[in-house]
Formats: C-alpha cells, structure tokens, sequence
C-alpha cells in the first residue's frame, strides 16, 4: 500500500461537491455538503489514506478543487 493520504483543509473548502463525485469510493458529504472519508472506521476523517490505485484520482481532485481544500500528501512512518 502506498504511504500518502488525501488531505481535507475544512477551512478552505465551500462544499461544492465535486471531489465526492470525482472520488465516489473515498469521500462522502455530510448534511452541509462537506467531504467526509467514506470509510467509517477513520479516527481521522479529514486524512484519508490512499491506495496506490487512489493517487492518480486523488491528484486530479486536489489539482480540480477551486477552493484547493484537498492534498494528496505522503503520510508519516
């Protein structure tokens, strides 16, 4: 598995919805539009960690965000 994750910066983001629909199998929006990990077993619902097959996707999220309220980030040891 690879070691980075999609960051969610909250603060940025508007809740547009278009990295839900660009990453169906990863993100979810709650009840005011905002990403949230699909994945319910997460602590941490903002850094979402990605499978190898997830980075190309989630690059072009981040880079199609316009608020850039998404990064795809190598996740720490």
């Amino acid at each position: 598995m690879s070691r980075t994750n999609l960051h969610i910066d909250w603060t940025r983001c508007d809740g547009r919805g278009l990295c839900t629909e660009l990453l169906p199998d990863l993100l979810v929006r709650d009840d005011w539009g905002y990403p949230l990990a699909a994945d319910p077993s997460l602590d941490d619902k903002s850094n979402i960690p990605l499978g190898r097959d997830d980075e190309p996707a989630a690059a072009e999220a981040a880079a199609l965000c316009p608020r850039l309220a998404l990064a795809v980030r190598r996740r720490r040891p």
